[in-house]
């Protein structure tokens, strides 16, 4: 992870939240040992050497290995936009095999629910495709809380870029320093603390399986620059203080903070 600017200054309340999907909101149990291996096929098949990529980095560094590597041995014009254009079906393909397993993490719909009934406003920034993002929100029940949705199908940058969750706050209309991004990966904690953006991690649900990475930890969350880890998203509702009854609306206001 690059190093760390100098703290931002975070201002209360909080107007809104942007979620990770994948893993933190949704279990689809992804095959990303798959991925991986098929976008470095494709990239070979657009001329990288055999081996000079490796199957264990995180697939967003892959494709940028895989645009420098092509951009520099002087293949011919057009070669790197073909593997743009093909990387990402493949991995399409693959995510939506995982769509008739997904179902909602538990604790995430009364947690958006009472999130919602607070007046926050909630956005989804995931680097899952459009149709998988729409999809699984709306097999799980959960597409009416996110009015706001980021994907790696939408133009410009993509998660871990700080452009990608600047772009999502603007929608929203929520300025940075009132916001909180929520995931359950270091990619997401990158993502925020570059961006200037309050971060708190959720640690993967028990169910999902393990991939040979080292475990997002507690201690690897606070050094990535998390403001506060919960272990599940009850403790996260509990963090929140929206784990309880929604107060009451004061009298002659909307609720909306």
């Amino acid at each position: 992870m690059p190093p760390r600017d100098a703290e931002p200054h975070f201002l209360e309340p909080l107007l809104g939240i942007v979620f990770d999907l994948d893993g933190t909101l949704v279990l689809s149990h992804h095959d990303f040992g798959r991925m991986r291996a098929e976008v470095v096929r494709v990239a070979e098949q657009f001329g990288v050497v055999p081996g000079r990529l490796s199957v264990h980095e995180p697939i967003h560094r892959i494709v940028e290995a895989a645009r420098q590597e092509i951009a520099s041995s002087g293949a011919p014009e057009g070669t790197l936009f073909r593997f743009e254009a093909e990387y990402p079906k493949r991995i399409d393909a693959i995510e939506a095999e995982a769509l008739p397993r997904t179902v909602v993490r538990p604790g995430a719909e009364p947690l958006l629910r009472a999130l919602s009934e607070r007046g926050f406003r909630l956005g989804v920034l995931t680097r899952s495709s459009e149709f998988f993002a729409r999809t699984a929100l709306a097999r799980t029940g959960l597409g009416p809380f996110f009015p706001y949705l980021r994907t790696r199908s939408a133009p410009g940058p993509q998660k871990p870029s700080p452009e990608a969750l600047h772009f999502l706050l603007r929608e929203m209309g929520i300025p940075g320093d009132r916001a909180l991004f929520v995931g359950d990966h270091l990619i997401d904690a990158e993502c925020a603390t570059r961006a200037h953006v309050r971060f708190y991690g959720v640690l993967a649900d028990p169910s999902e399986p393990t991939t040979g990475d080292a475990p997002t930890t507690e201690e690897r969350f606070l050094a990535a620059g998390a403001s506060a880890v919960a272990r599940d998203l009850a403790a996260l509702a509990r963090q929140l203080d929206v784990a309880g009854t929604p107060r009451p609306t004061p009298a002659g206001g909307t609720g909306q903070r």
